[in-house]
């Protein structure tokens, strides 16, 4: 049912008479109406499905469109409501909805929008749209006004979101060389002239902003094309054509025949009674007996146990993948208009559009996925070029190695997203199919150019070969594309397209190798390292080697080469550097590694060296005297030498443990790191096909090899041709010993029409042979078909097993010995429940054998029962390796959560329920754009503060925290480290450090300004919302509201609420909240801690004003001034003190300590001052706080003990 109003509205536009549309009054306002209904429809679409119904494009729109051009405002509103009618469902509702409500909804607005496709299927309305087109291209820059630019934009997307629409077959039910409703839709664009705007368009330099929008109308107009039988439309039928058509008329002809003689041989159905019973010798039955047969004999070769039965439902989540591009061909005078227009857009658009895509695409001014159209377009009209004739000029911006890194990049990003995004896998599967049809034709392209006559092409093509065959990811890339196959995201042609351009590289690599003696190839190798827990864990002595006895003999030959150097006082230190300048460490930290410089100067013999490295060091590294004072006398140097000799130094094991362990050394666990190292070898072909040798690779051929009889002859030929390569070429016919893929060589072998796939049919009989002529010899291997094998079970079946082990004789370890079992079951028994250890770490520092893997003791300890499987023994955070969503979700919820604390990595790593290591914990959130950096997730350090009373207190907190600031900028990341360990114990005194810092600045000048009342109000609500906190065990926001002018006048003043934003508080939500709210999150010391920070700026004022005293010999009134306020003064300190006990922000060190300086400055007076204490607390309110700054009085004690 219409809606009232929405009929209204559509009255008022007006009505067809004949064929002349009369349009009303308010015409132009009804159009704008619907426009504004359009934009607040809800989410099942109600107003665009009521508008599809009332049919009001057809009978209205396109009408006032055609008619009416000349009135310009209602031409623009009539496109502008056009555009927003005919956008896709997919845009309409964001994705294809699950639920069956929503899914009716979406395909009655996909109904609609065909409908509006058929519409547009006429001349008239296209050449009204080209007309206008063509008359606001004319205009030039300076005369074409912004309204003319948005109309451009809205005629290329409506064309767009007409030719989008997708076809209805079952509705159409066109067959190939039909006119549908696509090519009628293109046959009006051709009688238009569009087709030569859009040409305009992609050529004018002037026109450039417009490029993706014709090249997304481009790919949606060839949608449905095969570029190579555009490419040959109008030539006549091919002499391969004729062939191909030959072969599937003699397959058709042989299965006929088959069929005829089956019948023919076929019995009379009769009843079973009169047909008989039989028994199947050596076929058992459900039970014990032979199985009985009620049917005809000539029914028994059908027979199979499956009769009968219902057939398993398969998930559908585990189904395959389904089809969602059919291609077919056109008729015949579309054919030809798409064959010219491709023709002409090769000659005058293609590099110049194509660079200028890309140059959008690499600048990101284009739209999210915008580079799938650009992949699309590389791989139609490269092969289009290819196919009609072929001319590189033409294809140029597009060949070249950059696009091949693009293309590559796309790739990977693509197959990378489809693994982590689940949700989305199927999109990501399609984009990644667009770009490994570019890579295929970018490679069939370079292919091509080998055999072209110009010399210039062929050295191109080679130099093309010699960049992708030299970079290892190119090579890599096809291998992880089969390992990582998924049949329910990827569909058939996928893997289709995947086995062809796999064939195709491999020929090209192996006949580039073949031309070429040896090729030197790009090797990347990732070296696993190991970060420990401590250093003494991962360094060695270096005087460990030699014995106490070699050393004492070695020491007198150097210290008579010693004494004699000691003495020459031109000895230089200036041609040895004790350093490495451009190493990552900095100087600094350099010493020790400078002390085993020398070591070894001593241990190899060279003294000399020995000493004028110790002089250079000396002269860096001054400090301490490490290397000896400056007025060290010879004997003495002698005598520290013979000390390096003897000391047992730390050796790194070399420069990449030193910088993995710079960044994070207080972690509990080991974690593994990679060090990618590039290098370069000689390339082997056979050594690179080995690596396809696994059952990753050959259950995808195998799956591909099951619809031998839809696929084409070249696709059967590529999997055959990659099977032959790893049976024949690298010896290995037993990888091919399987039953799956024996069942399909019976299949193959039984076919009717095996006639016509003659490549398989001969390999089905090589395979078969090798596998019985091995049967005769192994009679195990009719049991190695149930499995999929690797190369060491294929080399153990056709040599014989055990023949591993044998080879490797020479490398085997002794077997365990009954002493050894009995102390490994010892050391397991006792480490095995200790918590914060690696067990079998423990077992290999303790145990007292020979020389044991990891490995070979966790299969050692499952072998004598101790432990039930290897998994047991995972060491944390490797065994997960991909995050599920709901890990995903529960990581964003934990940064959440903890993303205001001082330790947010250390929080989440407690509080994840998938363990995992701090390295896969920061990639994510980083891949996850929760942080934008790694520095954001160290350890938050406080800054530390001046005592507020040093001897000078003329310097002001604020001054001395610049100093600090300024000074710690300066730290280098390591020592903050260091000191993030050593401030470990205090975590909860440093929430909010910074903050609090920037609000005593702010509250001093707030202060100054007479905000007094006002910050002491605030004081008074943060510290009763602790205590309301503390009380009720649970927090919720509390809302911060002024109930005094002056309060209020102090909420709407500008730096007053930047300081409640330093502070934490949270401003009023736009149009729900009227006032500030105290968060949740923070607990009661935090809440307490700002507190204090407010009274910090009206203590400091206050012990200011005391210091400032007026020049001159004082009186007597001055003296009893001076005496009340240093009694003012001391009381103030002493409430400050109880404050901070009460609110635990004080130790009892520092209290005894603060106590003590009072008892000596004040003793005479100190009950007088205990009462004005309790006096000041019942007057004013409890809720004060004070400045309790730990860290701050810990340093003047320290000052002073020095002092002392």
């Amino acid at each position: 049912m219409m809606n009232c109003e929405l009929l209204a509205t559509c009255s008022a536009l007006g009505y067809l008479e004949g064929d002349t549309y009369h349009k009303e009054p308010d015409c132009l306002e009804s159009v704008k109406d619907l426009i504004r209904y359009l934009r607040h429809e809800d989410e099942t679409r109600d107003v665009r499905q009521q508008l599809g119904s009332a049919q009001i494009l057809q009978s209205d729109l396109l009408p006032i469109l055609t008619q009416h051009r000349q009135d310009k405002p209602l031409f623009d509103a009539v496109i502008r409501l056009m555009v927003n009618l005919t956008q896709p469902a997919l845009l309409c509702f964001g994705s294809v909805p699950k639920e069956p409500s929503f899914r009716h909804h979406f395909l009655q607005v996909l109904a609609y929008l065909q409908a509006y496709k058929e519409a547009f299927a006429s001349e008239k309305a296209f050449g009204v749209l080209s007309e206008t087109l063509y008359e606001l291209l004319q205009l030039g820059w300076e005369e074409r006004q912004e309204e003319d630019n948005l109309l451009i934009e809205r005629i290329l997307l409506l064309v767009r979101n007409v030719l989008h629409v997708p076809a209805d077959l079952e509705q159409e039910k066109r067959i190939d060389d039909d006119a549908s409703v696509h090519d009628r839709l293109l046959w009006a664009v051709h009688l238009s002239g569009l087709d030569d705007l859009l040409l305009f368009l992609a050529s004018s330099p002037a026109e450039q902003q417009w490029g993706l929008h014709v090249l997304e109308i481009i790919s949606l107009m060839f949608r449905d094309q095969n570029p190579e039988q555009l490419a040959g439309v109008g030539q006549g039928r091919l002499a391969q054509e004729r062939r191909t058509d030959v072969v599937e008329l003699e397959v058709l002809r042989q299965r006929e025949m088959a069929e005829k003689k089956t019948r023919a041989l076929q019995r009379g159905n009769r009843h079973s009674r009169f047909g008989g019973s039989y028994i199947i010798q050596g076929l058992k039955s459900i039970g014990e007996r032979d199985l009985v047969f009620h049917k005809g004999l000539h029914n028994l070769q059908n027979y199979t146990s499956d009769l009968g039965k219902q057939p398993r439902r398969v998930p559908k989540r585990r189904q395959a993948a389904r089809e969602l591009s059919v291609q077919r061909r056109s008729a015949l005078n579309v054919r030809l208009f798409l064959r010219d227009f491709c023709s002409e857009f090769l000659e005058n658009c293609y590099n110049r559009l194509m660079g200028s895509v890309k140059d959008h695409l690499l600048r990101e001014k284009s739209q999210q996925h915008d580079e799938t159209y650009y992949m699309w377009a590389l791989a139609f009209f490269m092969a289009f070029n290819r196919a009609a004739s072929f001319r590189p000029g033409l294809v140029s911006e597009t060949l070249s190695v950059r696009t091949f890194h693009f293309i590559e990049q796309n790739l990977t990003n693509y197959y990378e997203m489809m693994l982590t995004d689940r949700k989305e896998a199927a999109s990501w599967a399609r984009r990644m199919h667009l770009a490994l049809k570019a890579h295929q034709e970018l490679l069939a392209t370079v292919n091509e150019m080998d055999v072209c006559p110009d010399e210039a092409v062929r050295e191109s093509s080679r130099i093309i070969k010699n960049n992708i065959f030299y970079v290892m990811e190119y090579r890599e890339l096809f291998l992880a594309l089969f390992r990582k196959f998924d049949e329910r995201y990827q569909p058939r042609s996928f893997l289709c397209d995947l086995v062809e351009t796999t064939h195709l590289f491999l020929k090209m690599l192996e006949r580039f190798c073949r031309s070429r003696g040896n090729l030197m190839v790009q090797n990347k190798r990732k070296k696993r390292k190991k970060k420990k827990k401590a250093l003494h864990q991962s360094v060695a002595s270096g005087n460990a080697l030699y014995s106490p006895e070699e050393l004492e003999a070695m020491w007198p030959s150097l210290a008579e080469q010693l004494q004699y150097r000691a003495q020459d006082s031109e000895l230089s230190s200036d041609s040895v550097i004790p350093f490495d300048a451009a190493s990552e460490v900095p100087v600094e930290e350099q010493r020790a590694e400078a002390m085993v410089r020398i070591q070894d100067c001593l241990l190899t013999g060279q003294a000399p060296q020995a000493l004028s490295l110790l002089r250079s060091a000396r002269e860096v590294w001054p400090e301490r005297d490490v290397f000896g004072a400056q007025d060290i006398s010879p004997e003495e140097e002698i005598q520290l030498l013979k000390q390096i000799l003897w000391a047992p130094l730390p050796r790194q094991q070399g420069l990449e443990e030193q910088g993995a362990e710079e960044e994070d050394e207080e972690e509990e666990e080991e974690e593994e790191l990679e060090v990618v190292q590039v290098s370069e070898r000689e390339f082997n072909f056979l050594d690179y096909l080995k690596r396809f040798a696994n059952s990753t690779v050959l259950r995808a051929y195998l799956l591909l090899l099951r619809s031998y009889k839809q696929n084409s002859a070249h696709t059967n030929h590529c999997v055959v041709k990659m099977l032959h390569r790893l049976a024949h070429d690298l010896k290995m016919e037993a990888l091919l010993f399987q039953l799956s893929l024996f069942y399909l060589f019976n299949r193959l072998l039984s076919d009717p029409a095996a006639g016509a796939y003659k490549e398989l049919v001969t390999f089905a009989k090589y395979i078969l042979g090798k596998f019985f002529a091995l049967a005769a010899v192994n009679q195990k291997a009719f049991v190695e078909l149930l499995f999929w094998k690797n190369t060491a079970v294929v080399r153990e079946m056709t040599e014989g097993y055990g023949s591993l082990d044998g080879g490797s004789s020479s490398r085997r370890l002794p077997g365990w010995s009954p002493e050894e079992e009995a102390q490994l079951r010892e050391l397991y028994l006792a480490h095995k429940d200790v918590e914060g250890q690696d067990v079998v770490d423990t077992i290999l520092a303790h145990l007292k054998t020979a020389p044991r893997t990891r490995k070979q003791v966790i299969h050692h300890l499952v072998r004598l029962g101790l432990a039930d499987s290897v998994k047991d023994f995972q060491r944390k955070g490797t065994q997960i390796v991909l995050w599920t969503e709901d890990q995903e979700l529960e990581l964003q919820r934990l940064f959440e959560e903890f993303q205001d604390s001082d330790d947010v990595l250390g929080n989440i790593m407690k509080n994840i329920t998938a363990k995992r290591s701090r390295a896969r914990i920061v990639d994510k959130l980083l891949a996850l754009g929760l942080v934008a950096e790694r520095r954001e997730l160290y350890k938050k350090r406080r800054k530390k503060l001046a005592p507020l009373s040093l001897p000078n207190e003329e310097e002001s907190l604020h001054d001395f925290c610049q100093e600090d600031l300024e000074e710690e900028e300066n730290v280098p990341e390591k020592e903050s480290e260091e000191d993030e360990e050593k401030e470990g114990g205090s975590e909860a005194e440093q929430a909010q450090g910074g903050s609090i810092l920037s609000a005593e600045y702010l509250g001093q000048s707030l202060h100054q300004e007479g905000f007094s009342a006002p910050l002491l109000w605030l004081q008074n609500c943060l510290i009763r919302a602790a205590d309301d906190r503390e009380e009720v065990g649970c927090s919720q926001a509390v809302p911060l509201v002024p109930l005094t002018e002056e309060n209020e006048d102090a909420m709407e003043n500008e730096p007053f609420q930047q300081l409640l934003r330093k502070l934490g508080i949270q401003p009023p939500a736009s149009g729900q909240e009227t006032f500030w709210r105290i968060p949740a999150k923070l607990s009661p010391t935090q809440l307490r801690r700002i507190a204090a920070s407010l009274s910090q700026a009206e203590e400091e004022k206050f012990q200011l004003g005391l210091e400032s005293k007026v020049p001159g010999e004082p009186g007597l009134e001055e003296e009893h001034r001076q005496e009340e306020e240093e009694h003012r003064a001391h009381a103030l300190r002493t409430l400050l003190s109880a404050r901070k006990k009460k609110a635990g922000l004080v130790s009892p060190e520092e209290e005894g300590t603060n106590g003590g300086k009072e008892q000596l400055i004040m003793a005479p007076k100190k009950r007088q001052l205990l009462d004005s204490d309790e006096e000041q607390e019942e007057d004013k309110a409890p809720e004060l706080g004070v400045p309790g700054i730990r860290k701050k009085k810990r340093f003047q004690i320290e000052d002073d003990d020095e002092s002392d």
